[in-house]
C-alpha cells in the first residue's frame, strides 16, 4: 500500500464512513483499487446498492460488519468477525453496517477499480451547499456515471430492521 492515501474523506449514508484510497486502480496492470474504510459502532455505512462494474471484497480488519444482501425473500444478512472476508458481487443488492460496539475498519478490494474514485467524488458533492433536492440529482448523476445504483429510501428500514443508531 502507498505511504499516503491517495485522498482520505467522510462519506456514506450517514456521513460517518471513512474512505482512505491505499492503491489507486492506475497502479497495477489488474486495475484493481484498494480502500480502507472505518465505521463508527451502530452505524449504517450505505443504503441498499448494486454495482454493475465491478466486484467488491472486504477484508475485516476490526470490529464486526454486517452485510445484507439481496432483497426480499432472497434477503441474506450476516455479521462477519475481523478476519473474515466476504465477496460483494456486481448485480447485487446489498448494504452493510457496523453491528458492534467497536469502530469497524475493513480494507475493500474493487474490481476492476475505477469505482474508489466514486467516494472521493461523492464527499465533495456532499461538502456543496446545493438544495437537497438538486444534490439528489448530481448523485444519481454520479452513480450512473460509476454504474452505481442506490435506493436512499432503504436507509429508515435498514436502521430499524438492525437496531442501527446513523
Amino acid at each position: 500500500m502507498a505511504d499516503e492515501p491517495h485522498y482520505s474523506v467522510q462519506t456514506g449514508a450517514d456521513g460517518q464512513l471513512g474512505a482512505d484510497l491505499q492503491v489507486a486502480p492506475d497502479e497495477s496492470d489488474s486495475e484493481v483499487a484498494v480502500v480502507e474504510h472505518t465505521l463508527p459502532p451502530g452505524t449504517l455505512g450505505s443504503p441498499l446498492h448494486r454495482h454493475s462494474r465491478e466486484d467488491e471484497i472486504s477484508h475485516v480488519l476490526a470490529g464486526r460488519m454486517g452485510i445484507e444482501e439481496g432483497t426480499g425473500a432472497d434477503r441474506e444478512v450476516r455479521v462477519v468477525e475481523a478476519g473474515g472476508t466476504v465477496v460483494k458481487e456486481r448485480g447485487v443488492w446489498h448494504a452493510f453496517w457496523n453491528p458492534g460496539s467497536e469502530p469497524l475498519r475493513f480494507l475493500e478490494v474493487i474490481a476492476p477499480g475505477g469505482f474508489a474514485w466514486y467516494f472521493e467524488e461523492l464527499a465533495e458533492l456532499l461538502d456543496d451547499d446545493a438544495p437537497p433536492e438538486e444534490l439528489l440529482v448530481r448523485i444519481d448523476r454520479l452513480g450512473d456515471e460509476y454504474g452505481f445504483e442506490s435506493k436512499p429510501e432503504s436507509v429508515p428500514e435498514l436502521r430499524e430492521r438492525h437496531g442501527l443508531d446513523g
